[in-house]
């Protein structure tokens, strides 16, 4: 340590020792713990070694994106009957629960609309991260018809233990975002924080007679949204690595789309309400719509877009805390119908800068999507406005008996490696396939079925033909004796002969063979002879029995290799 530096520590530790107390934290005494434990003083500018090489925000937070906002049932708690001066100007204010406030200044017919957000980190790169937040914090004002002008940075940020290299490309990240929305950034405010948050204050312009509330739905009105839900599923998987890099890449493609443009067009096509999905799910923000609106509003599961891993994570049960909490606020009013509760817990999903949920005219619709589609944006109806109601209520139609499933004794904490890995299936994914898959094919000597198998078609569909050439095995009427170990040389031959009836009957082989393929992980050979057992006459429970032994032999990785078959069929 300089000369410079150690006279600016004892100056600073001279008054914190004067007064008894460390004038940077006033809570510890001086010399503080850090000081003691590792010769830092924080309070004279003085840090620890910085975490060097890539930053993964997500590591450094309990929740991530919109997930780690307050709960609306405590807020709505908190702010009840919170007093304050009621200026006549102020058209939309925090007794509607709407995206932004609206204020008009002089009079005339343009009004000034108001929004922020602030969340903790989505993703773990910082840059993309500053972008989601940018692009969060816009759609407010786009769900209210309104045009973006300005934005003030908010970022929290722990400067004593992250570079200031990461701070940088968040605020590039978002500044990046902002201008492609032709949104200048004015200014912002930091706070050095033990967990890194980043959002914006935007402010923007409306004129008064094209304002679109969340409130102001009307019987008939269709239902459009216009991204896919389940983005907090999908992030949260991603934390318990249960979740592909291509998987997570569709749901950031989607968190970095601005809603712009679909925002900008719902007054040519005369919607009448609108919101944007975010941390208070899909379900919540609906919730919204039909309570403020006193109407009964349908919506159907089976026409809600889903990113590609949804449905695997639910089935697996890897909801994030922020579902119940959505739960607890919102479901006074709705009927549940014949959804599953693993259904229900989807459209409950967090969603970080999520899609725009417009009601409009029904003749309007088709228009609304059509015009959109022109414009490389995929929407969707989703629902319709059918009655008044007293108070509000949501009617779910649509379910597709999804449920989670039965957790086996053997658990794993671990995410097997196959081939959605490469790619994941979706339309919504900006990533091409390719070819791939290498890396689930068998590794050790004694997986010899299918070892030819290290390269296929990208994300194959898990059902094979009645015949296939691996693993095949001939009439099971048909009995011989094995041959001897020299017919290692003509192994497909060696392979025909096992599987082949002898002093133990066809249908114990078989699952002795879907057994030892759970075993050793071989996706193929599993539904070869759980189908072949089936039609010797084994029942579901010797064939789960079978199942299970192979389970128990092969391990924790079997576990979650069987796993991840099943929730593919």
């Amino acid at each position: 340590m300089d000369a410079t530096a150690l006279n600016k520590r004892k100056r600073i530790m001279a008054r914190s020792i004067q007064l008894g107390h460390c004038v940077c934290d006033p809570q510890k005494d001086c010399p503080c713990p850090i000081f003691k434990e590792k010769n830092i003083c924080e309070c004279a500018g003085e840090r620890e070694e910085i975490i060097q090489g890539e930053i993964r925000l997500t590591e450094h937070v309990r929740a991530v994106g919109c997930a780690s906002k307050v709960p609306k049932k405590y807020l709505q708690t908190v702010i009840k009957n919170l007093s304050g001066f009621k200026d006549e100007r102020v058209l939309i204010g925090s007794e509607s629960s709407d995206d932004a406030g609206v204020i008009t200044i002089d009079g005339s017919n343009h009004a000034s609309v108001m929004t922020v957000d602030v969340f903790a980190p989505s993703v773990d790169d910082p840059y993309t991260f500053g972008m989601i937040a940018a692009a969060n914090s816009l759609s407010d004002i786009y769900a209210m018809g309104g045009k973006a002008e300005t934005a003030l940075s908010i970022v929290g940020f722990p400067i004593y233990s992250l570079p200031e290299e990461a701070m940088r490309a968040m605020l590039q990240g978002g500044a990046d975002k902002l201008a492609e929305a032709e949104v200048a950034v004015i200014g912002g405010h930091s706070i050095n924080d033990t967990e890194v948050k980043c959002g914006y204050a935007i402010l923007g312009s409306i004129a008064k007679d094209h304002i679109i509330a969340n409130s102001t739905a009307q019987i008939g009105d269709e239902l459009i949204l216009t991204k896919p839900i389940g983005g907090g599923i999908v992030l949260f998987g991603k934390q318990i690595n249960k979740v592909s890099d291509c998987e997570l890449n569709e749901v950031i493609t989607s968190m970095t789309t601005l809603n712009k443009l679909a925002g900008k067009a719902m007054k040519q096509f005369n919607a009448n309400a609108a919101t944007d999905v975010t941390g208070f799910s899909l379900l919540g923000h609906l919730a919204e719509i039909a309570t403020g609106s006193k109407k009964e509003i349908e919506l159907n599961f089976s026409s809600v877009p889903l990113f590609s891993a949804v449905e695997t994570l639910a089935k697996l049960d890897a909801f994030p805390g922020a579902v119940e909490r959505n739960r607890e606020a919102s479901e006074e009013y709705i009927d549940y119908g014949e959804l599953t509760e693993t259904e229900q817990n989807i459209l409950f999903s967090p969603e970080t800068s999520g899609g725009l949920l417009v009601a409009l005219p029904a003749a309007n619709a088709g228009a609304y999507l059509e015009f959109l589609a022109d414009s490389g944006i995929t929407a969707y109806k989703v629902g319709r406005v059918i009655a008044n109601s007293a108070t509000g209520i949501i009617r779910l139609i649509g379910s597709k008996g999804l449920s989670k499933t039965p957790r086996p004794a053997t658990t794993a904490s671990s995410k097997t490696i196959n081939n959605t890995d490469c790619c994941c299936s979706t339309s919504n994914s900006a990533q091409s396939k390719s070819t791939c898959c290498s890396s689930s094919a068998p590794t050790d000597a004694t997986d010899s079925c299918c070892t030819g198998a290290t390269e296929s078609s990208c994300c194959p569909e898990s059902q094979l033909p009645a015949e296939s050439s691996c693993c095949s095995a001939s009439s099971p009427a048909q009995t011989s004796s094995l041959p001897p170990a020299a017919a290692d040389s003509n192994f497909a031959d060696y392979m025909q002969a096992v599987n082949n009836a002898g002093n133990i009957d066809a249908k114990s082989k078989k699952l002795i063979a879907l057994a030892l393929s759970v075993s050793h992980k071989c996706a193929e050979c599993v539904l070869q002879h759980s189908q072949a057992a089936n039609s010797l006459g084994a029942s579901q429970d010797e064939i789960a029995e079978a199942i299970a032994l192979g389970i128990s032999f092969g391990g924790a990785s079997a576990n979650m290799f069987y796993t991840e078959l099943r929730n593919k069929q």
